[in-house]
C-alpha cells in the first residue's frame, strides 16, 4: 500500500505536467496571436499565472524530495525536480519568443492598417471634392438655364408689350377716323335740314352726302384692307 509522502509526490508531478501542457497551449496562442493587444496581454496574463503556479509545485517536489529517508528517493525526486525546472526555463524561452513574434506581427497589422485608412481618407476627401465640383457645375447649368429663361420671358413681354403698344395706335387712329366720319355725317344733315323745301335740292344734297359718306367709308375701308396702296 502506498505511503501517503508517495500520494502526494505523485499528485504533485500531476499538476506540474497538467501545468506545463497548459503553458505549452497558452504559448502556442500567443504564437498565433494576430492582435488586438489586449488579446495578446489576457494570453500573457494566463501564461503567467500558470509559471507562477508550475515554480510552486516543482519547489514543493524539490523539498519532498529532500525530506525523503533513502538517498535512492531523493536523489530521484531532485532530479525529476531539476527536469521540471528545465523545462519550464525552455517553455518561458518559447514564450518571449512567441510574445516578441506576435508584437511585431501586431505593429505590422496595425501599420497596414493605419496606411490604408490614411488611403482610404485621401481617396474619400478626392471623392468629395469631385463631388462638389460636380454639385457647382450642376448649380451654375441650372442658373445658367434659369438666366436663359428669364431672357426669353422678358423679351416675350418686350414683344407683347410692342403689339400692345401698336394695336392701341391703330385703335386711337380708328377713332379719330370715326369722329371725322362723324363730322361729315353731320355736316350733310346739318345741309339736309337747311334745303328741306327745295325737293330737288334735298335730294341732289341727300345724294352728295351719301356718295359723301360712301366715298369715306371706302377710304377708311381701302386703307385698312389695303394699308401699303
Amino acid at each position: 500500500m502506498a505511503s501517503s509522502a508517495d500520494v502526494h509526490v505523485r499528485i504533485c508531478e500531476q499538476e506540474i505536467i497538467k501545468y506545463d501542457l497548459e503553458i505549452k497551449a497558452l504559448v502556442q496562442d500567443v504564437s498565433e496571436c494576430t492582435g488586438p493587444q489586449s488579446k495578446l496581454t489576457d494570453f500573457n496574463v494566463q501564461v503567467k499565472e500558470k509559471f507562477s503556479n508550475l515554480r510552486q509545485r516543482i519547489q514543493d517536489l524539490e523539498q519532498m524530495g529532500k525530506e525523503q529517508d533513502k538517498e535512492s528517493d531523493k536523489l530521484n525526486l531532485l532530479n525529476k525536480a531539476e527536469g521540471h525546472r528545465k523545462q519550464m526555463l525552455s517553455n518561458q524561452t518559447a514564450w518571449r519568443k512567441a510574445n516578441l513574434a506576435c508584437k511585431l506581427s501586431i505593429d505590422k497589422l496595425e501599420k497596414e492598417d493605419l496606411l490604408n485608412s490614411e488611403d482610404m481618407s485621401i481617396r474619400h476627401r478626392k471623392m468629395t471634392k469631385e463631388s462638389l465640383a460636380q454639385t457647382s457645375s450642376g448649380i451654375t447649368e441650372s442658373l445658367m438655364s434659369i438666366s436663359r429663361m428669364m431672357a426669353q420671358q422678358v423679351q416675350q413681354s418686350e414683344e407683347t408689350m410692342s403689339t400692345l403698344a401698336t394695336s392701341s395706335r391703330t385703335v386711337h387712329e380708328t377713332n379719330e377716323e370715326f369722329k371725322a366720319m362723324t363730322g361729315t355725317i353731320q355736316l350733310g344733315r346739318k345741309l339736309i335740314i337747311k334745303y328741306n323745301r327745295r325737293e330737288l335740292t334735298d335730294k341732289l344734297l341727300i345724294f352728295l352726302a351719301l356718295a359723301l359718306f360712301l366715298a369715306t367709308v371706302l377710304y377708311i375701308l381701302k386703307k385698312r384692307l389695303f394699308p401699303f396702296f
